[in-house]
Formats: structure tokens, C-alpha cells, sequence
């Protein structure tokens, strides 16, 4: 009976202690699909906020992701695992592009992608800070305008995202009211460009 209780509370323990890199793994296994509200705060290298946005974002694995942008301006940024649509709304423009291995070192990689994130992150345990567990992913491809990630998790939920590039800005994204496995229907993840909107790309 000792034996068993030492052995309960060993694996209490392992649970209490995950690192980030747990979190993520047990996230992206636990979660096929999710969806959350967020809100976006970029800064420049000294710090000075230079654009906020918030709106919701949907993704369903492999490689299928939307982003609404509702404030302060309208855009859309979606992908069917196979293309990329970007439409901004006020310029009346939508650029395609051929998803590929273009989001390899990308945060979309990490919500989005396969399972198999170490393929294209080192990933290592940053602390807690906040209240969060955080990771740290760096990517193994240099074709990415990201320097590093980092992800913070509430138990085992995502949120919050700091990406920083290779300019100096940080960009915080916080997530809010995230389900995890809701039902989103396969079209939500196509885009038929507006009539009159000038189309760029493939």
C-alpha cells in the first residue's frame, strides 16, 4: 500500500511540475480543433506600442486556420491546407499564396500544424511568469521572419503567444474563452474573394 501511495503521489507530481513543453504536447494531441477570441498588441525594439487589433480565431489540424480581424480594421487570413488568403478589407485587396512549407517556422505551425512540432521548433521550458507555463520554440528554418515564440499555458490551456522578429517587435497575442474540439464546418476554411477586390499571387 506505501508503495502505491508513493507511486500516486510520483505521478501527482509529474502532473503538478509539467513544463511548457508538456502543455504543448498534451495541447496539440487534446486538440483538433479550437477556437478563441483574441487580442493582438505589437511593440516596437523600445517598447512603444505600435498597433493593436482583436477579433477571433478558428483552426481545424492539419493546416487549416482562420483569423478575423474586427477591430480597429477588417481583414482575414485563412488557409484550407493547401492556399493562403489574406484580404484586407479597406485596400479591397486579397493576396493567394500556395501554403507549402511556408508556415514550417510560423505560429500557425504550432496551432495548426501536425503533430510533429519538433520537426520544425526547438522546443525548451521557460518557467512560469504570470501565472502561466511558459515555452520557448525557436525555429530550425531560417526562412521565417520569427526569431522565437513563446507560449504560455493555464494548466491545459493556451493563453497567451509572444512572437518576436528578427526587427525587434514583440507581438503579444492573448486568447480568451478558448474551446477546444468544437465543430467547425470544412467551408469556414475556404475564401471566395469579393466580388471587385483586386486578387494578388496564385
Amino acid at each position: 500500500m506505501r508503495i502505491l501511495v508513493l507511486l500516486i503521489a510520483l505521478a501527482v507530481t509529474n502532473v503538478a511540475h509539467a513544463g511548457g513543453v508538456e502543455r504543448l504536447k498534451a495541447f496539440v494531441a487534446g486538440a483538433k480543433t479550437a477556437e478563441s477570441d483574441f487580442t493582438q498588441t505589437v511593440s516596437d525594439r523600445s517598447g512603444r506600442v505600435t498597433q493593436q487589433a482583436s477579433g477571433k480565431m478558428r483552426f481545424a489540424r492539419p493546416g487549416k486556420f482562420r483569423w478575423d480581424y474586427v477591430a480597429p480594421y477588417s481583414q482575414v487570413i485563412v488557409s484550407d491546407g493547401v492556399k493562403l488568403w489574406l484580404y484586407d478589407a479597406d485596400l479591397e485587396q486579397v493576396t493567394v499564396k500556395s501554403l507549402g512549407d511556408a508556415m514550417a517556422g510560423t505560429p500557425a505551425a504550432l496551432l495548426a500544424g501536425d503533430n510533429a512540432i519538433e520537426k520544425y521548433f526547438t522546443l525548451k521550458n521557460a518557467g512560469t511568469a504570470s501565472g502561466l507555463e511558459w515555452l520557448e520554440a525557436t525555429p530550425k528554418s531560417r526562412d521565417t521572419t520569427f526569431e522565437r515564440i513563446r507560449m504560455g499555458f493555464k494548466g491545459d490551456v493556451l493563453a497567451q503567444m509572444e512572437l518576436f522578429d528578427f526587427f525587434g517587435q514583440r507581438t503579444v497575442l492573448k486568447l480568451a474563452g478558448l474551446t477546444r474540439n468544437p465543430v467547425i464546418a470544412p467551408a469556414y476554411f475556404t475564401f471566395t474573394p469579393p466580388k471587385g477586390a483586386d486578387v494578388i499571387g496564385d
